[in-house]
């Protein structure tokens, strides 16, 4: 008992610390580390405005995610820095240093592969992940292990260097095939090595149609000379070539090397799509997909940064999107507010060119916009099959619906409606109802409670509260019942609900509920009275179902959520103001369309509304007075 009331006096003595230090926070740019109890580093983020940015993991609602790197923090620290895409690139250089355990927003899964021209007195072509200053030439990245192989494979069979890892006794197959100059039998010299390499650097620099020419001059010869098994060869190089590095649709005149990149976002992903163009032709495309925290623009660039940075072979020319407008849609679970973090695109495509050494530009017309429109299309596609395929998944959910129920003694699954409770730090409780029909989400069925009798975060109270509401309606209006009830959470939501049910309305629906891990991941469903848990597979069709019934109602509650709290916001503001009642509220908010809006208006701007001067400078002057 002494142990738990120590560390909860220890939380109390952490989080009065934090409190104290955000009052503290700057009005400037920079990057913020986020610590847990044992002062250990689990997340950096980067913010325009540190003072607004750190403040917000401590208000408002979040997302799973972040309520669960909250529910971590202890303690955090700081560094300010002269602009924001300093911060940025500071953000990138902490997170490879640290290595935070939340931090997996941008992570790939792996490294980009690499053709590599080895630095020894015999050189040889490696495909490698590891780019190293050991002064070989690395060329790449490419999208894949695939595309790097076959391209090694071409030039393996196109130019003689050696094959082999160590130095071999005597000459091997690849001697006799004409594929190895046998430096193990033989002095090769220097020059022979450096026209050799001088034409693979061409040929993986975009130089293939050269090489092709020649190829099909050195055929034609051939042939010439009767020599049809050497023709035969380098016939089939030249098809090779054409298999490898066929002729793309994207071709500009310059000739030049570059990347074109763009982005999409959709349902609280972003994805980023790098087209590779080389020699003025598009050779490869790479996708990358990944949850998104907050401004899309910002996080982006945060992609772009750390790209560059595990990926040091450059092009040219590196082409961006211009950032969307001030009107885009944040991530899922981050509060809209004054103050976002929103990058500029020119500057911080002029600083990543400062930092990179390269060209870099966020096009606005002609042939290069079009290039980037194109990455953008490729990213919306991507995000789109990605979405796709999970629709694919539903349609093999009516059977999963159907093996749920018999798992849990119900003959027909049909209805199934779900609940979940939104109250974080106690403000604006809501719940939210989701329907799922056969296995597939019935939107038009969803239904938003703002919790009316409980004040605080009482989950078990609230669960009463809103299957009172839900289920007295069904039997007032006789409307379709369902064949099983699920809530988010364990033994006391079921508990609770059942109570409600069984002695207040007489109703015996079978309830279930969703207990989450430590991750915050649908781990277990729980069935009966009392309640037991039902080992369900984890990779089976029905604790997939168990497990986007749950991510639905979640999402569709922390949305309700952020709405109401915005709302709430907006009209504490204003109802603050002398003079400012519901109804002026409501035509002010109608009129201007914005908080933001009203505080910039001027005087003049109010007489359509009937609003004295007297009374304008008031609005203006508290508006004002409230940002700083």
């Amino acid at each position: 008992m002494d142990e738990t009331r120590e560390s909860q006096q220890d939380y109390d003595k952490a989080m009065e610390n934090i409190r104290n230090k955000l009052a503290l926070l700057p009005d400037l740019p920079g990057c913020y580390l986020m610590k847990n109890v044992d002062g250990k580093i689990i997340y950096v983020g980067k913010a325009k405005v540190l003072k607004n940015r750190v403040r917000s993991y401590f208000t408002g609602s979040h997302d799973g995610k972040t309520q669960r790197l909250v529910a971590d923090i202890r303690d955090f620290e700081y560094i300010v820095t002269g602009s924001n895409i300093e911060a940025l690139i500071l953000e990138c250089n902490l997170i490879k240093t640290h290595q935070p355990r939340y931090n997996v927003l941008l992570k790939d899964d792996k490294t980009f592969p690499y053709i590599k021209i080895t630095n020894e007195p015999h050189p040889r072509l490696e495909v490698t992940r590891r780019v190293l200053r050991d002064k070989a030439k690395y060329f790449g990245p490419y999208p894949n292990a695939y595309a790097a192989q076959q391209t090694k494979k071409l030039l393996d069979r196109m130019y003689p260097l050696r094959k082999c890892s160590v130095m071999p006794k005597e000459v091997c197959l690849y001697y006799h095939m004409g594929q190895c100059l046998a430096p193990c039998e033989k002095e090769v010299e220097q020059s022979e090595y450096d026209r050799i390499t001088q034409e693979i650097i061409s040929f993986l620099g975009g130089g293939h149609e050269e090489i092709k020419k020649e190829l099909q001059r050195k055929m034609e010869e051939a042939a010439k000379e009767l020599y049809f098994e050497r023709a035969k060869e380098l016939r089939d190089q030249i098809m090779n070539i054409d298999a490898i590095m066929e002729k793309q649709k994207i071709t500009t005149a310059d000739s030049r090397d570059r990347d074109v990149l763009g982005f999409a976002v959709d349902k609280g992903w972003m994805c980023v799509q790098i087209l590779y163009m080389r020699q003025g032709k598009m050779v490869q495309r790479h996708a990358s997909a990944f949850p998104f925290y907050g401004e899309a623009y910002s996080d982006f660039m945060t992609f772009v940064t750390q790209y560059y940075s595990d990926n040091p072979a450059l092009p040219q020319e590196i082409l961006l999107p211009e950032s969307p407008k001030e009107a885009e849609e944040p991530a899922e679970g981050v509060e809209s507010a004054e103050g976002t973090d929103t990058l500029d695109a020119a500057g911080a495509a002029a600083s990543l060119q400062e930092w990179l050494g390269v060209k870099v530009l966020v096009p606005q017309r002609g042939m290069k916009r079009q290039m980037v429109g194109m990455a953008i299309e490729n990213a919306k596609v991507s995000l789109d099959e990605k979405f796709r395929l999970i629709e694919r998944d539903e349609e093999r959910t009516f059977k999963a619906a159907s093996n749920l129920g018999q798992s849990i003694g119900i003959e027909r699954l049909h209805r199934i409606e779900a609940f979940d409770n939104s109250n974080i730090q106690g403000t604006n409780p809501v719940s939210a109802m989701v329907v799922f029909i056969d296995g597939k989400p019935d939107k038009k069925e969803y239904r938003k409670y703002k919790v009316r009798s409980v004040q605080g975060p009482d989950d078990y109270e609230t669960m009463r509260e809103v299957i009172r509401r839900r289920y007295e309606r069904v039997l007032k209006e006789n409307l379709e019942m369902p064949d099983l009830i699920v809530v988010d959470g364990g033994k006391g939501q079921i508990s609770a609900a059942v109570d409600v049910l069984e002695n207040e309305l007489g109703l015996f629906i079978p309830v279930c509920g969703l207990v989450k891990d430590v991750k915050h991941r649908t781990a277990q469903l729980m069935v009966g009275d009392p309640p037991e848990p039902v080992n369900l597979p984890r990779d089976s069709q029905e604790f997939y179902l168990l497990q986007r019934i749950q991510d639905e109602v979640h999402r569709f509650a922390i949305t309700f959520h952020r709405e109401q709290r915005g709302k709430s916001m907006v009209a504490s503001k204003l109802d603050s103001i002398p003079g400012i009642g519901e109804k002026r509220r409501k035509l002010l908010l109608k009129h201007f369309g914005s908080l933001k809006k009203i505080k910039e208006a001027s005087i003049d701007d109010f007489r359509p509304l009937s609003i004295g001067d007297k009374l304008a400078k008031q609005i203006i002057a508290a508006l004002q007075d409230e940002e700083s």
